[in-house]
C-alpha cells in the first residue's frame, strides 16, 4: 500500500473533495511502466483536478498531477529497465490518467523521456511542465529569429511559472528581460531571477485604440492572453514574435490584423502535453545547459501531498510565485 492524493466527486451535489488516501498497486490504471514515484509539482491545470476538475478529469475517484519525476519499477517495454530514472510531463495525465499526486504511478512508455543528464529528479519538477513550456516557447523564438541584442524581451505574467522559469533561461542567455506583474512585492524576486524592467500590470492590460503603438519589445513569452496579448502584439518590433502560453487573463483576443500586416509580426501557439518525443529531448537538454540551476532553487517552494488541496486553490487565485516542488514521500 502506498499513499495517493485521491480526488472523489460527490454525484448528488457534485462537489469535490480531496484527501491522502493509502491505495495499492492494483489500483492504478494500465500501462506498460511503473514507476516509484519521487517528485512532482503544481501546475494551473492541477488546481483545477483538484478542485472543481475544470472538465478535465473524467472519472472519480481521481489521482491529479500532470508531471512527476522518479525511478521505473517494473516496465514491459524495452525502452525502460528497472532504475532507470525519468520524467513524464503532459500526455492528459493527471487529467485523463491517473497521474503523479501518489507514491507510484502507471502509465504508457511513449509518455515517459530520460531524466535528462545534469538534473536530478527534484530539479526536473522545479522545472516540470512550466519550465518545459517555458523552454519550448524560447526556442520557438529563435526559430522566428529572436537573438540577443534585439531589445528587450517581455514576459508577461512573470512571477508565475512559467514566467519564472521563461526570465531566468532568457537572462541566461544574454537577453534584457522586461516583466510583468500585478504584485510588486515579487519585485526583488524577478530581479534575482534576472529581470532589468519591471512593468505594472496595470498599464499594460487593457485594450487601446490604437493597433499599433511604438516599436517596444524584440520577443515575448505571453502567459496570460486576452486584452494583454492584444496590447502587446502592437507594441512588437517589425518582425517580431510572440509566443502564447497560456489565458489567465481570458481566451478572448481582441485585437486587430494590423500588427501581422503592417509589422510582420508572428503569433506563435506554443504546446507542451502533446509535443513529440524527439522535441521534448531536445527541449529538456536546453533546460539542463542553459537554465541556472541556482536560479532554479530560488523559485521553489517545498511541499507535500498533504499541502496539495491547499495550494489547488492558491493556484486558482493566482497565489502561487515560482515554482512548488512536491515531494510524495515526506
Amino acid at each position: 500500500m502506498f499513499d495517493a492524493l485521491i480526488v472523489d466527486k460527490d454525484e448528488e451535489t457534485g462537489k469535490t473533495s480531496a484527501a491522502v488516501t493509502q491505495i495499492g498497486l492494483d489500483d492504478l490504471p494500465d500501462g506498460e511502466v511503473t514507476v516509484a514515484v519521487e517528485y512532482s509539482t503544481v501546475n494551473y491545470k492541477d488546481g483545477l483536478c483538484i478542485g472543481p476538475g475544470g472538465g478535465l478529469v473524467r472519472k472519480y475517484p481521481h489521482v491529479p498531477g500532470i508531471d512527476f519525476s522518479g525511478t521505473v519499477e517494473a516496465s514491459s517495454d524495452d525502452r525502460y529497465a528497472p532504475g532507470d530514472k525519468v520524467v513524464l510531463t503532459g500526455w492528459r495525465v493527471g487529467e485523463a490518467h491517473w497521474g503523479g499526486y501518489a507514491q507510484k504511478a502507471r502509465v504508457k512508455a511513449d509518455w515517459l523521456v530520460p531524466l535528462p543528464e545534469g538534473l536530478d529528479s527534484r530539479q526536473a519538477m522545479a522545472v516540470g511542465t512550466a519550465g518545459l513550456t517555458a523552454m519550448l516557447s524560447v526556442m520557438a523564438l529563435e526559430d522566428h529569429g529572436l537573438a540577443v541584442g534585439q531589445g528587450p524581451v517581455l514576459v508577461t505574467g512573470a512571477a508565475g511559472g512559467v514566467g519564472s522559469v521563461a526570465v531566468a533561461i532568457l537572462a541566461s542567455l544574454g537577453h534584457e528581460v522586461a516583466g510583468v506583474t500585478g504584485r510588486p512585492e515579487t519585485a526583488d524576486y524577478l530581479a534575482g531571477l534576472g529581470v532589468s524592467q519591471i512593468v505594472p500590470r496595470a498599464d499594460i492590460n487593457e485594450t487601446v485604440k490604437r493597433p499599433l503603438e511604438g516599436e517596444t519589445w524584440a520577443g515575448c513569452i505571453d502567459a496570460v492572453g486576452g486584452a494583454m496579448l492584444a496590447r502587446v502584439l502592437g507594441q512588437m518590433k517589425y518582425g517580431a514574435s510572440v509566443a502564447a502560453v497560456g489565458l489567465a487573463g481570458g481566451a478572448q483576443l481582441p485585437a486587430t490584423v494590423i500588427p501581422f500586416l503592417l509589422r510582420g509580426v508572428n503569433l506563435l501557439g506554443i504546446d507542451s502535453v502533446m509535443q513529440p518525443y524527439d522535441n521534448r529531448v531536445r527541449a529538456w537538454g536546453r533546460i539542463a545547459r542553459d537554465l541556472p540551476m541556482s536560479k532554479l532553487e530560488d523559485m521553489v517552494v517545498p511541499a507535500t501531498l498533504k499541502d496539495l488541496p491547499t495550494l489547488g486553490k492558491d493556484i486558482l487565485q493566482g497565489q502561487v510565485r515560482g515554482r512548488v516542488v512536491v515531494d510524495v514521500n515526506s
